[in-house]
């Protein structure tokens, strides 16, 4: 598993090939299982038990549509779109102020149009905005504020420090217009993931105790990735997207949470009633490369050494990957992130052993309901203990969805676009911590 830094001062040319590099390290460099057909132990093992929906007190989170507590309400139906993604966004009021807390709501600047690069329909838009703070404060809860939901198609919000803020203004004042490109991560050394939106998130409120620390003069990166696909790529619309902040203003030592990504490959096929150029993986991967720059090549390449022994990748549409954990922690929510060809998702604890557990379990993922899962009880993860990601895709679902359905047909790998796949599972988690109680 990796901590939520980011990649090198450059923004777009390592970001994600420094993922896997993390990974690796963190990590320890133990090969884990080989992937390909679905993992023994996938299933509920003994001991183990699926996220039922309710609610742990120090941590909630909002869902939208019909997700539900679990987020878990299928598919959408065949050939139809995906119900909220693209609708206009009204988030409902945010939950009461508690002692010592207070809103900032921070807004891009002006109006952004993004372009993507490339020949492609994606991009990966970083701007920096200035939360003003004096001294030390706490991250409790935020909620991503999507201004054009036509063409955000999801966000990432990365914390910085004063020194990397600097690296972050160069950068930005170097870049033309507004902001720079950030495949992969914020651009910037040492970004902290502190929250993430995609369509069924709403705000994330954090219990009293616990928080992302944010320094005084810390900065915050906005990583939207906006998506042109109505457009066939060309411009369209703007968007000034922002975000509200809930912070502690520090009075009092909170523990510190930090957010680590679980990551899995992804080697789909193309049906049997497909054909065509791109359904060959060496030149699908050259054109990941070819849209999004030669970190994403890396990127494919990494995630099968790490997760396939170095063993030559399997084609099928369920992959996973074990990561042991560096260090003893304390999970307290989980969230799972794929685009539109994704099936199921989960996140296991040593899986296939007497102590399994099951931390988050999509049966039927829906790419609009993407709400962090809070856990029934906070988990306690003991150091070399084993984490695995596992996603299944399904390929056939390009003919069927309105926003795939005019691409060619593509061997589909790890990549940024929303044509892409990725297999992404997210622990908010307090490394060192044990649960209170």
């Amino acid at each position: 598993m990796t901590r939520s830094t980011g990649g090198p001062g450059k923004a777009g040319m390592a970001g994600a090939a420094l993922c896997v590099t993390l990974l690796l390290a963190s990590c320890g460099g133990e090969a884990p299982p080989a992937h390909g057909a679905a993992p023994a132990g996938a299933g509920p093992a003994a001991g183990a038990h699926a996220h039922d929906g309710t609610a742990d007190p120090r941590i909630t989170a909002g869902t939208g549509g019909t997700a539900g507590a679990t987020g878990a309400t299928g598919t959408p139906a065949q050939g139809t779109a995906h119900g909220g993604h693209g609708q206009a966004v009204t988030p409902p009021p945010p939950a009461p102020l508690r002692p010592s807390e207070r809103f900032v709501t921070l807004t891009l600047p002006q109006p952004y149009r993004p372009v993507a690069p490339s020949g492609g329909i994606d991009e990966y838009r970083c701007f920096l905005v200035d939360p003003g703070l004096a001294g030390r404060a706490f991250l409790t809860g935020s909620q991503f504020l999507p201004q054009n939901a036509a063409i955000v198609h999801h966000a990432i919000i990365f914390q910085v420090g004063p020194r990397q803020a600097q690296a972050a203004r160069a950068l930005d004042a170097s870049t033309p217009g507004q902001g720079w490109t950030c495949f992969g991560d914020a651009g910037v050394e040492d970004g902290s993931w502190v929250g993430h939106w995609a369509p069924g998130a709403n705000e994330t409120l954090l219990d009293p105790a616990i928080g992302y620390p944010m320094p005084a003069g810390s900065q915050i990166i906005m990583q939207v990735h906006y998506n042109l696909l109505a457009t066939g790529g060309k411009p369209g619309g703007a968007d000034r997207s922002g975000i509200r902040l809930r912070l502690n203003d520090g009075a009092a030592a909170l523990t510190p949470l930090e957010t680590s990504r679980l990551i899995a490959p992804v080697e789909l096929p193309c049906t049997a009633r497909e054909s065509g150029p791109l359904c060959d993986r060496k030149a699908a991967v050259g054109d990941v490369a070819h849209r999004f720059g030669e970190q994403a090549r890396a990127t494919v390449d990494g995630l099968t050494r790490m997760c396939g022994r170095g063993a030559p990748p399997v084609a099928g549409p369920t992959q996973h990957c074990d990561f042991p954990s560096p260090e003893k922690g304390t999970v307290y929510a989980v969230a799972g992130h794929m685009h539109l060809l994704g099936r199921s998702i989960r996140i296991q604890l040593n899986p296939g052993t007497s102590r399994a557990r099951m931390l988050l379990d999509i049966p039927a993922y829906n790419f609009d309901a993407q709400a962090i899962h809070p856990l029934p009880r906070p988990v306690e993860v003991k150091a070399g203990d084993t984490l695995r990601v596992t996603c299944t895709h399904d390929a056939g679902l390009r003919a069927l969805l309105p926003a795939l359905r005019g691409l060619p047909p593509r061997y589909v790998v790890w990549g940024e676009g929303t044509a892409d796949e990725m297999c992404l599972g997210l622990l908010l988690w307090t490394p060192g911590a044990r649960p209170a109680g």
